[in-house]
């Protein structure tokens, strides 16, 4: 037995076997939204080999229960790149939740901002994404099915569902192209401006592998980021950390409403 049917397995011996249908990443600051779900918390201290999350404002708990009548798997962290330099860090983690019978995943994450009429305190949907970093989370998988296509990597259906309930709960969801940049260092003002002239609406420093590996697993896929900042040069706040958390709250009630809504037209 894979070391992922074995996380499954033990999980499923304290939530039961009904089948997850959602799974969701909480970026920084947005972990309270694990505490809503009414079923069961688990430590990934109690579960072998799930990523530690050692980020402050990441909750390391798994989440398994009912969300707005969804079945959902609520990761409150996640493992980053710049944490251990492993692209993979989140790999058995969403094994587990495909073990667990997921069969879409929408991760969540707090961003910069590129575009000055998206400030602090938006949410942005990605409709694309740029692996800035040049990283990739598949290297060293040795099978073919490490060819993994990209196109509609953001999946056209569920960015539609969660529109729709964007627009239901009256919340301005922009939509953008995010560009991963490892990290933990910010970016340079250089960088922020290399990053628009590709295109980029975003940046921040997750959700791309994610991405990566949620499609090669087979699971559809989408992401909204919470803006927390402008990004380097876009304006004279001081970027930190400490101010992303701070941040985070401004967009992180409009979220839940939009993944609540989303969850509740979803069953």
């Amino acid at each position: 037995m894979s070391r992922s049917a074995e996380l499954a397995a033990l999980i499923r011996a304290r939530t039961g076997d009904a089948p997850v249908s959602h799974g969701l990443i909480l970026g920084s600051g947005l972990g309270h939204i694990a505490g809503e779900v009414e079923g069961v918390q688990i430590d990934y201290a109690d579960l072998p080999g799930f990523p530690h999350a050692g980020v402050s404002g990441h909750t390391p708990k798994l989440a398994i229960g009912t969300l707005e009548g969804a079945r959902v798997a609520v990761f409150g962290g996640r493992a980053h790149y710049y944490e251990s330099g492993k692209g993979d860090a989140m790999r058995l983690s969403l094994e587990v939740l495909k073990a667990l019978g997921a069969e879409k995943l929408i991760v969540t994450n707090a961003a910069g901002s590129l575009r000055p009429e998206t400030p602090p305190g938006s949410l942005m949907m990605l409709s694309d994404h740029i692996n800035f970093s040049g990283l990739n989370p598949l290297i060293g998988e040795a099978s073919d099915a490490r060819f993994v296509p990209m196109t509609d990597a953001h999946d056209p259906a569920i960015r539609a569902a969660l529109r729709d309930a964007a627009k239901a709960e009256g919340v301005d969801l922009a939509e953008g192209v995010y560009a991963w940049y490892s990290g933990p260092s910010f970016e340079t003002p250089a960088e922020i401006r290399a990053i628009r002239i590709l295109g980029g609406d975003a940046v921040g420093m997750s959700t791309v592998p994610e991405v990566i590996l949620a499609r090669f697993l087979g699971l559809k896929v989408a992401a909204i980021s919470v803006i927390t900042n402008m990004a380097a040069g876009m304006s004279e706040e001081k970027i930190s950390h400490e101010h992303t958390k701070a941040m985070a709250p401004l967009g992180a009630a409009k979220l839940e409403r939009v993944l609540r809504r989303y969850l509740r037209d979803a069953g």
